[in-house]
């Protein structure tokens, strides 16, 4: 892999990164205008794509290189709210997918997860949602907004009948009558069961969206987020329920969002790096055969 392109996932060359020739596309969306407390997700999709240029590009569990399927990294998607944030993620999803090329949204805020799973909802009939997070999401307005970031599941609950929340463990009480007839797997549930991944898994339809937040990982290893919460599920933990998935299901897409990079501490943006990457190399080497969904 010489002669790698400046900014671009996995710091590919051009034969492998060039938008003819890839069958995944990384969508940046650096957008970070409604966090409650750390700034900075803005910046998460930059920090996530230079840390990935400095991956191993080979998976050792599913002894392959999905970089020879081809990432091509488009252009950051811009807008000044996040109404048109949700428009612009959107539109420019659907092109792409329309395009056949599989989507993978590297936020910034979580708000922009809505955009990415309309257009989802709208390409493939059936379409759950899984969705990994530390908080609930699902206020319905919050600081004067419906497209708030804490509000991002409840704006996709209007799109998409089917969610699965996994890791929560914060939420408002005005939250709790959406909890009535919801699939949701609080973290505590997690650390005292040993069967809720197929549990989870189950509950999903054929075709499915996954919304990653990283703080549903522990602050001791992500603690780069705007709101951590302690007691988040592990790396093994995710890449087992998201193996799991795959196997099961046909993922047709996802985002990992609210990375808050921090110079003092790089580890985190090469762990959102890594995850991406991994959940790439299930995807593509699904024993279902999914892969060409």
């Amino acid at each position: 892999m010489t002669e790698k392109v400046p900014f671009n996932f996995g710091g590919l060359s051009k034969k492998y990164s060039s938008f003819k020739n890839a069958r995944i596309v990384v969508l940046p969306v650096p957008f970070d205008k409604t966090s409650s407390w750390g700034k900075g997700a803005d910046k998460g999709p930059a920090a996530i794509i230079e840390a990935s240029r400095n991956m191993e590009l080979y998976d050792i569990e599913t002894d392959s290189e999905v970089c020879l399927r081809g990432i091509f990294t488009e252009k950051p998607v811009t807008a000044k709210t996040p109404e048109k944030m949700a428009e612009a993620v959107f539109a420019k999803t659907l092109e792409l997918i329309k395009k056949g090329k599989f989507v993978v949204c590297l936020g910034g805020e979580h708000s922009v997860s809505v955009g990415a799973i309309k257009a989802h909802a709208k390409a493939f009939e059936n379409l759950s949602v899984l969705h990994l997070d530390a908080h609930l999401d699902r206020r319905d307005s919050y600081e004067g907004s419906k497209f708030n970031h804490a509000c991002v599941m409840s704006r996709a609950q209007e799109i998409v009948k089917n969610i699965v929340s996994v890791g929560i463990r914060s939420m408002d009480s005005s939250e709790k009558g959406s909890v009535q007839g919801s699939t949701i797997f609080f973290a505590h549930k997690i650390a005292e069961s040993r069967d809720w991944i197929p549990e989870a898994v189950g509950g999903l339809s054929e075709n499915v969206y996954a919304t990653i937040d990283l703080d549903v990982f522990d602050p001791g290893i992500m603690p780069s987020t705007g709101t951590p919460e302690p007691g988040g599920l592990g790396w093994y933990s995710v890449c087992e329920l998201m193996e799991a998935l795959i196997e099961k299901k046909n993922l047709v897409g996802f985002d990992v969002v609210e990375l808050c990079p921090s110079p003092s501490n790089r580890a985190p943006d090469f762990t959102a790096a890594k995850l991406v990457y991994r959940l790439l190399s299930m995807k593509f080497h699904a024993k279902k055969g999914n892969q060409n969904h």
